[in-house]
């Protein structure tokens, strides 16, 4: 286990001194889409700066709504988010090219959540800590494909959309 988890280690550090982002440092791109959750269909708009050439950083805003029935009553309930992100990138420790992307990295939000009068936490927020595994594929130098994976927070569960580099 020792040797395993030694071995491990060792990957990460040689990831860090060889990988290559395929966004560079100071270049911008945006990304759009829609996203699964047990709490309605989320739309997202969020953009990503590389500040190294390992490492971006990122905000998010988000958006869903959704319906819920409870004691023969109907409640619409909305949610709003905004959160920050950290991904490392590791395209080039994985010989990817760079129409790849293949990142991990922290987040954290805040999230509001409204309901309708006379349902229990009319009005309620939320701080949220979570992690994001996500892959790229761009079509072009400017377009995109992304698709992410992620948990711990208001937006857990996945989204998929497209990247514009700007």
């Amino acid at each position: 286990m020792k040797k395993l988890i030694l071995g491990v280690v060792l990957a990460m550090v040689s990831a860090v001194g060889f990988s290559q982002n395929p966004l560079g440092v100071g270049q911008n791109q945006l990304n759009v889409g829609v996203g699964l959750s047990g709490w309605g269909v989320p739309v997202y708009l969020g953009l990503d700066h590389g500040i190294s050439r390992d490492f971006t950083i990122g905000g998010e805003l988000s958006y869903r709504s959704y319906d819920e029935k409870w004691d023969n009553d109907h409640y619409d309930h909305n949610i709003l988010g905004i959160s920050a992100n950290l991904n490392y990138h590791f395209n080039h420790a994985l010989e990817m090219s760079n129409e790849w992307d293949f990142y991990i990295g922290p987040n954290l939000g805040f999230y509001s959540f409204s309901s309708p009068d006379g349902y229990h936490g009319r009005y309620s927020s939320e701080v949220g800590v979570g992690a994001q595994l996500g892959f790229r594929y761009y079509l072009s130098s400017k377009v995109g494909l992304n698709l992410e994976f992620g948990g711990g927070n208001a937006f857990s569960g996945g989204k998929f959309g497209l990247t514009f580099k700007l």
